[in-house]
């Protein structure tokens, strides 16, 4: 990878078809000085990887199906460079403007710093009263089980730092959108520092979302579950 402005962040981004938002994606991480991109593209049949091949992204492909397959791979993957690891969705929902807040607080101390859509002066444009409510059932439950107080718990906008990162890739499993929820549970049990930062959901610019709300909820909460079984054996 370059090491061009912001050598020390890698900006990991998952993509499935994303050919009418990662133009302006890149585009925008670009401007922020961010240069080293590694995109991990789910066997896109559209435009996406030609067009961040022409951003000078790294390109990595991914092997299976899903959001938490595709984070797993790219966590173990040896081209990462820098001491700081940003996740970041590749449908324009999420703002390069945001990053320096997630990176001051990596260097502040913090292991894992996750955005939160639900503190002050954050919120999402991009989330129907079903979603809000399985959001904060989750989080009740995550909270209540292993005495945490996030905010946010379904939300794919993190940062890392690159040890912490290290300790905590080993233990997760997840395939799918449930790997948000993983990352936020392991992080407590692996007693890693956790931080949350306000941020902003914007609605995905262009497409629909690989989200499904029935089967990712029915697996954040099977995960839940296994988590806390997990603890108790």
């Amino acid at each position: 990878m370059k090491k061009i402005g912001n050598s020390d962040v890698t900006v990991i981004v998952p993509t499935r078809n994303e050919e009418g938002n990662i133009s302006l994606v890149l585009q925008e991480l670009t401007q922020m000085g961010y240069h080293n991109v590694l995109l991990v593209d789910a066997n896109s049949v559209d435009r996406t990887v030609e067009i961040a091949k022409e951003f000078g992204a790294d390109i990595l492909i991914q092997t299976g199906a899903g959001k938490g397959n595709a984070l797993r791979q790219a966590f173990n993957h040896d081209g990462l460079n820098g001491d700081k690891i940003v996740m970041f969705d590749g449908d324009g929902s999420m703002t390069a403007k945001e990053i320096p807040q997630f990176v001051e607080a990596l260097s502040s101390g913090a292991d894992l710093v996750k955005g939160s859509r639900f503190m002050p002066r954050g919120y999402s444009e991009d989330m129907n009263l079903i979603r809000r409510i399985g959001n904060q059932l989750f989080l009740l439950l995550v909270n209540l089980f292993w005495s945490t107080e996030y905010t946010d718990l379904c939300y794919g906008f993190g940062a890392f730092r690159r040890d912490a990162l290290q300790k905590l890739c080993p233990h997760l499993k997840s395939k799918h959108f449930e790997v948000e929820t993983e990352i936020c549970i392991k992080a407590k049990k692996l007693g890693l520092a956790v931080k949350e930062v306000p941020s902003i959901e914007l609605r995905r610019r262009h497409g629909k979302s690989n989200l499904n709300v029935l089967s990712d909820g029915l697996r954040i909460f099977r995960t839940i579950i296994r988590e806390l079984v997990d603890s108790h054996t």
